[in-house]
């Protein structure tokens, strides 16, 4: 009896492991009481990276080895454009980021970044090409090397309000090259949307942005103020501590400290994170909610927490974003690594999984782009 006690429970523990994270009529709530659902998009990915909208409410999203897809508006299955070939997916590195032209409805333009092999070694790069008939043309390299390794390859990319593409930049796991203006490492740069050097930046004849940054993987403004919000990973033991994850608020020509301080350390000169993750959470993206779906979440700031297995919220002052209202974490250990985090046109919050990364018990429909809805 008592073995066949034991054996059903195991049975039962399980049976709860393989369903927890399946999308189910399940809802849930935030701190402020706003209710809704996640219900699955699309399943049987391979680390979707990052996820973008046309204005016709397609989405387009990329795999880390190396794919380039599309769901189209109302379709169940996404079409792939294109597997590319110079991509190496080792470590941390592959086909990450994706930016579409403010102008994609007419000219069709859309940006990737992605890690490649360079002299025997990694680097990375941001390529723009433009969509035509489904396929992708026209390949003309806006950044043609970038420092990049298995690990540490920030590379995420966005257009801003003002239409120039932002680049972020990680430091390759060589923390000293942050520092270092003659490297575009560990940076967030600001570029024309051909590659040329805006007239405008803190040095006018440098791409170079903000410095002094480890490896930031989300950007976006608040919609209201303009003001740019990034995120960003704390050391990993090896270069420090652990934790130290951060949100930025980054300012031209800035000087974000790493690797002179991390965690909550001060030093004049050197800006200190706005808010501070000990211990990690490892965020994966960064995202400011403009839908209608959510009333409640308007101006929230999003991230998926990678090994923080969540979905954190960060609610700031509309009139002061500097100032912190309130944050909490979301969807705590639901769907284990959340990633990318996006607003759709119709208004609900996109994310991707990454449990296919090595670093994570996939479930069996991993890995998935799901969607937070409101609850019915």
């Amino acid at each position: 009896m008592r073995a066949r006690l034991i054996l059903w429970c195991i049975l039962w523990i399980v049976i709860i492991d393989l369903t927890r994270g399946q999308p189910v009529e399940k809802t849930y709530a935030t701190s402020d009481g706003v209710r809704f659902r996640v219900e699955e998009v699309l399943r049987n990915l391979e680390i979707p990276w990052s996820i973008v909208f046309d204005n016709e409410g397609n989405m387009y999203f990329t795999e880390r080895p190396g794919r380039l897809q599309v769901l189209r508006k109302g379709e169940k299955l996404p079409t792939l454009i294109a597997r590319l070939e110079e991509v190496r997916h080792r470590g941390e590195g592959g086909l990450m980021g994706l930016a579409l032209h403010p102008d994609f409805h007419k000219n069709g333009l859309l940006y990737l970044s992605y890690t490649f092999d360079f002299r025997r070694e990694l680097a990375n790069k941001v390529v723009r090409y433009r969509l035509s008939g489904g396929k992708l043309t026209e390949r003309k390299e806006i950044v043609s090397h970038l420092p990049g390794s298995s690990v540490h390859n920030g590379c995420r990319i966005r257009f801003g309000p003002d239409g120039k593409l932002y680049v972020t930049t990680g430091d390759g796991a060589d923390r000293d090259i942050a520092q270092d203006l003659g490297s575009l490492g560990g940076k967030i740069l600001r570029l024309n949307d051909d590659g040329s050097i805006p007239s405008d930046n803190p040095k006018p004849k440098s791409s170079i942005y903000a410095l002094g940054v480890r490896n930031p993987q989300g950007i976006d403004w608040h919609p209201k103020s303009g003001v740019l919000f990034q995120t960003e990973h704390g050391p990993s033991g090896f270069d420090g501590p652990g934790g130290g994850d951060e949100v930025n608020i980054i300012e031209a020509g800035k000087n974000y400290g790493w690797p002179i301080i991390h965690h909550q350390q001060r030093k004049s000169g050197l800006e200190a994170p706005f808010l501070e993750y000990t211990p990690a959470v490892a965020p994966g993206s960064g995202s400011f909610y403009r839908g209608a779906a959510f009333p409640a979440f308007q101006n929230n700031f999003f991230f998926g927490g990678l090994r923080g297995q969540r979905l954190q919220r960060v609610i700031v002052s509309d009139d002061t974003p500097h100032k912190l209202v309130s944050q909490e974490a979301l969807l705590q250990g639901e769907f284990r690594r959340i990633r990318e985090v996006a607003v759709g046109p119709d208004g609900y919050i996109y994310f991707s999984t990454s449990n296919r990364d090595g670093r994570a018990t996939p479930f069996e429909a991993d890995d998935r782009i799901l969607r937070i809805v409101p609850a019915k």
